[in-house]
């Protein structure tokens, strides 16, 4: 729910709120441990408690969850705004609660880290950041202000001074540091799940334009009965034109034409569920096929491929696998988008592995995220004169994620580094002074003919009716 009065929480929002009958369930556990809490202390150990007000505060929030189970379907969810609300509510009413039963001399004041710890997992950091100084603040109230606890003597129930500033002090401590680690872990549990829905997205999409050829055998399946229709047709003209040549010559050709399409239609039906051509392909044509959309973008891209170390001379073939095709395509859309004018990318294979190294003239990756490389929605630092070079540029890692996950999927290994680094070992050529990632696969696991799932050599068979 959004408008004039909710404009403070337009900024960051999730995209997956909780049900408003998971807090109406938690709210009904929270009212059954306060009626047994106030039970137990009146009847077993004779506390007198003001029952009048402590009933009427738990009355309230018994009346607010018959309300919502009234007004609202099963399924609502709520918005940020509700939410916040929501936890707010309970939040207060509990202080009022602990205010009539001691304030923090009450051992339960240790619950004002729940309503925190809630904001903290389902709502933004600026509600949480709100509902932890709401708390803190009735924390140091209660420490000051509250009824006292009296037995049915008549004596106080109080404990020393040093005592109630150490249960202020670990109930503040207990907000920052649970509500602060509670929403990390929930940030980053959201983050990566979005990120693998957009890996998933986008191995889907490379998915279908791998197996287009699906599409061709569905349009050889249905241009099969006109053509056929076709070659009957031709059929009955070259009877009936015995006493006109010329005319039977052309109802020939076009039969000839209709069997000619009919076998070409099969063929590429085949090659749409098992195309050999489509399964496999020379290691230098997969990287050019990834590289192909970003090639005339204003950057010179180089192409290096040869045998390394004990290498066979012969370029290897391997799988063309989605995975590969789309990974190595972000890595290289990555170098073209921060080189300043030029881009290698270089391939080397050996008998036990094949190597794909792509590197730039660019700035490199800064060094206070280098570690982090391919975590998902990971911001990094800009400076001025970054906005300047690539203003639209976000920094969210994104895409880095994305070809990581890809090309790990498919077995790869991957290494970041800057070629500015004294230190690095994954090129020694100076000109390359800008960020560099090596991509290395086991070759039995990539190789489309020696490799763990070979694909067969040789032309793809015609089928025959």
């Amino acid at each position: 729910m959004k408008d004039s009065n909710t404009s403070l929480w337009r900024g960051q929002e999730r995209s997956s709120w909780i049900r408003l009958r998971t807090l109406i369930l938690l709210r009904w556990v929270a009212i059954f441990g306060q009626i047994t809490a106030i039970t137990v202390a009146q009847h077993t150990y004779h506390v007198q408690l003001e029952l009048g007000l402590c009933f009427l505060a738990i009355g309230v929030s018994v009346m607010g969850n018959l309300t919502a189970i009234l007004l609202f379907p099963r399924n609502k969810r709520l918005s940020e705004y509700e939410n916040f609300l929501m936890v707010l509510f309970d939040l207060l009413q509990l202080s009022f609660l602990l205010y009539l039963t001691g304030g923090l001399n009450n051992p339960f004041a240790l619950l004002l880290v729940g309503p925190v710890t809630i904001s903290a997992n389902v709502m933004s950091t600026r509600s949480t950041l709100i509902i932890g100084s709401v708390a803190v603040v009735l924390a140091t109230l209660l420490a000051q202000f509250h009824m006292p606890l009296r037995t049915d003597l008549g004596l106080v129930l109080d404990i020393p001074e040093v005592l109630l500033f150490g249960n202020w002090a670990a109930i503040v401590i207990a907000i920052v540091f649970l509500g602060a680690y509670s929403h990390r872990v929930s940030s980053e549990v959201q983050s990566m799940s979005e990120a693998l829905a957009a890996t998933h997205m986008a191995l889907a999409r490379e998915q279908k334009l791998t197996d287009l050829g699906g599409v061709v055998a569905a349009a050889a399946h249905e241009l099969g009965t006109p053509l056929a229709t076709i070659k009957l047709t031709s059929a009955e003209l070259i009877e009936e034109l015995d006493d006109r040549p010329d005319l039977k010559e052309d109802a020939a050709l076009i039969r000839e034409q209709a069997d000619r399409c009919r076998d070409i239609l099969r063929d590429m039906g085949r090659a749409g569920k098992d195309d050999l051509h489509l399964r496999q392909a020379p290691l230098s044509t997969v990287i050019h096929e990834a590289a192909e959309p970003h090639i005339h973008r204003g950057k010179l891209v180089h192409f290096d491929e040869g045998p390394g170390e004990e290498g066979d001379v012969q370029q290897p073939s391997i799988l063309r696998k989605p995975e590969i095709i789309h990974g190595l395509r972000n890595l290289i859309q990555n170098a073209v988008d921060f080189a300043r004018s030029e881009v290698w990318v270089e391939a080397e294979w050996t008998p036990q592995r094949i190597t794909v190294s792509i590197m730039d003239d660019g700035r490199g990756y800064p060094s206070h995220v280098i570690g982090r490389i391919g975590d998902p929605f990971m911001r990094s630092r800009r400076t001025e004169t970054d906005g300047q070079a690539r203003p639209e540029y976000e920094g969210m890692g994104l895409g880095l994620f994305i070809a990581k996950t890809l090309l790990e999927r498919s077995g790869a290994g991957l290494d970041f580094a800057n070629g500015a680094d004294p230190y690095q070992t994954l090129t020694d050529q100076p000109d390359r002074r800008g960020a560099i990632v090596r991509v290395t696969w086991p070759r039995n696991l990539v190789d489309a003919q020696t490799g763990d799932t070979p694909v067969p050599s040789g032309a793809n068979q015609h089928i025959h009716a």
